[in-house]
């Protein structure tokens, strides 16, 4: 027994050093330019000026958040979107403010781009009863109702057959509203997510399902926990039509969420997205990503997302070098009023425990 238990840590050892490099990419090439060619602009101005904003925000949102969480000042688990910002700001314009979303636990950039108060999260990252979920919930549990942002959930995989609850409450309810259901590279494996395709094809539910694949779920390479690679043929088996997107560029995942949008406002049911992106951070803080090389990080960020719209913003002359400067600065505003907002609040009272658990406020069983 003990050299059979000794054998598979030194397998397991051994696969952690088995680093795979990842083709995301392969069929994206990056673009080659020259001093004649432009970047096509397909959107209007302030389309782009959206995007560059907001992916802006939460990147200097999330580099605060992790020198804050090196000073102990955010504490428990905290998961950055750094490098992934086009899923989120892309989609944003695709979709209307009726529209519902809910997503896993890296969770800080959608309600930023939405438009929920950066105080409000910072607080809720802090702990303090100033934030979305009055310090309830921290990093990985935000919400926003009014926003329609139903969260942030920690359980792998289990926001998706909740989005397909959400989705069908909205065809049942006679509205044209959709819900984007998003997920990571390393939830597609779990049976939940495969019973929620299955219904969401029967319903024909108005649900647009999203595989953000950063290529290693927490560690462990796509190639080595999946037998389909290309994670958007999953959806294939259940007749869901099903397409991989440039989750580096914003306009492609917008055009590819408007187009399952529409899909789903005509009654033609779900589809399912595999947005190919990378996160330039750790799993979570505490990830040493021994799992990837240095030069394979740096290769990617070849491809950021914010720098590839405001290549075409300064190509096409969408804004002018002050325009770009004062979002520049209003951006640091927002997030230095973040950080103080959020360490001038003031923690949770203890019986606030038993707030906000029930409905029903005299909830009889409740002790004090």
């Amino acid at each position: 027994m003990a050299n059979y238990l000794l054998g598979i840590l030194i397998f397991r050892s051994g696969l952690l050093y088995l680093r795979p490099k990842i083709a995301h990419f392969d069929q994206y090439p990056m673009a080659k330019k020259t001093a004649a060619a432009k970047t096509k602009v397909n959107y209007s101005k302030e389309t782009y000026a959206f995007w560059y904003e907001s992916m802006l925000l939460m990147r200097r949102f999330e580099e605060k958040a992790g020198q804050l969480y090196g000073q102990q000042k955010i504490r428990g688990f905290c998961h950055l979107y750094i490098g992934q910002e086009a899923c989120a700001s892309g989609a944003i314009t695709a979709l209307t403010k009726d529209d519902k979303w809910i997503t896993a636990y890296r969770c800080h950039a959608h309600p930023l781009g939405l438009g929920t108060d950066p105080g409000a999260i910072m607080a809720e990252l802090f702990g303090k009863a100033t934030g979305t979920t009055k310090g309830k919930g921290g990093s990985m549990h935000i919400f926003d109702k009014e926003r329609n942002f139903m969260g942030g959930h920690g359980i792998v995989g289990a926001q998706i057959p909740m989005g397909l609850g959400v989705a069908f409450a909205e065809k049942y309810a006679g509205t044209k509203n959709v819900c984007i259901a998003k997920m990571g590279d390393g939830a597609v494996r779990q049976g939940a997510v495969h019973e929620a395709f299955n219904l969401a094809m029967i319903y024909k539910s108005p649900v647009i399902f999203v595989i953000e694949n950063n290529g290693y779920a927490m560690g462990t390479s796509v190639a080595r926990t999946s037998n389909v690679t290309e994670l958007y043929k999953i959806g294939e088996a259940y007749d869901m039509p099903s397409f991989p997107v440039d989750g580096m560029n914003v306009e492609a995942v917008h055009e590819a969420v408007a187009e399952a949008a529409a899909r789903a406002r005509r009654g033609d049911g779900p589809t399912l997205l595999e947005f190919r992106t990378y996160r330039f951070k750790g799993h979570s803080m505490s990830d040493p990503q021994k799992y990837r090389s240095k030069e394979e990080v740096e290769e990617y960020k070849e491809r950021d997302p914010i720098e590839q719209v405001l290549a075409t913003i300064r190509e096409n002359q969408l804004m002018t070098e002050a325009e770009i400067e004062g979002v520049i600065k209003k951006v640091k505003s927002q997030v230095d009023e973040a950080v103080k907002f959020a360490e001038a609040s003031p923690w949770p009272d203890g019986m606030d425990a038993f707030n906000d658990v029930y409905v029903q406020e005299d909830y009889p069983f409740v002790m004090e």
